[in-house]
């Protein structure tokens, strides 16, 4: 197990990255602020689910053998560019209505709906995978134990710093977009932006290479 100095050091570069803008914490709060902070929360929720599979991968070996296979980094770079458009078309699409947000909140259909689309947002990013792999292990010392139980705990800790950063975006930008809902020009606005923004992200997603 590592050191408790070395997981506190690494909570605190968790936390720093968990702040620095990328899609996650976009997705977290364009969808906050668009549907309330619950959907928000629901969607930081299925980012961190994705962030334990993606933990997994890396402990058991799976992330080396998919980061070596340009064919599969490039199919699921791709599958994340689609994604990432079918979000920007369902914004555009989206209807105006103040109760958007408390109407998706109070469904589970629609509570698992969001959950999901957070799992698939994390998993069909192949940068986060990638950034596991090389990152991880930097705070995993042999001769502390298990590699592959010491990467699974640093995992939790990262996706606990997520949780804790994310879940307040989530809260802070649905206050936000609680004003902005009973003006049906507000959000419809903000359903734009969302979408440039998708677009934006489906872009980049598709310039990186391994």
């Amino acid at each position: 197990m590592p050191s408790y100095d070395t997981l506190l050091a690494f909570f605190g570069i968790c936390v720093l990255l968990a702040l620095t803008p990328g899609p996650d914490n976009i997705f977290v709060l364009l969808q906050s602020a668009q549907r309330g902070w619950r959907v928000g929360m629901c969607v930081v929720l299925g980012l961190c689910a994705g962030l334990c599979v993606q933990t997994a991968a890396v402990a058991l070996g799976l992330a080396a053998v998919f980061a070596a296979s340009a064919l599969a980094f490039g199919l699921l770079k791709w599958c994340g560019a689609a994604y990432l458009a079918w979000l920007a078309w369902q914004s555009l699409r989206a209807p105006l209505s103040a109760r958007q947000g408390a109407d998706v909140a109070t469904h589970k259909e629609a509570a698992a709906r969001m959950v999901g689309r957070g799992v698939v947002m994390n998993l069909t990013n192949p940068k986060v995978l990638v950034f596991f792999l090389a990152f991880l292990p930097q705070f995993a010392d042999p001769a502390r134990g298990s590699m592959a139980g010491q990467i699974m705990l640093l995992g939790f800790v990262f996706m606990l710093a997520s949780l804790l950063v994310f879940g307040a975006m989530a809260c802070f930008s649905g206050a936000f977009g609680t004003l902005l809902q009973g003006s049906a020009r507000a959000q419809k606005i903000l359903n734009r932006a969302a979408a440039a923004v998708f677009l934006a992200l489906a872009a980049r997603l598709l310039l990186v290479q391994r």
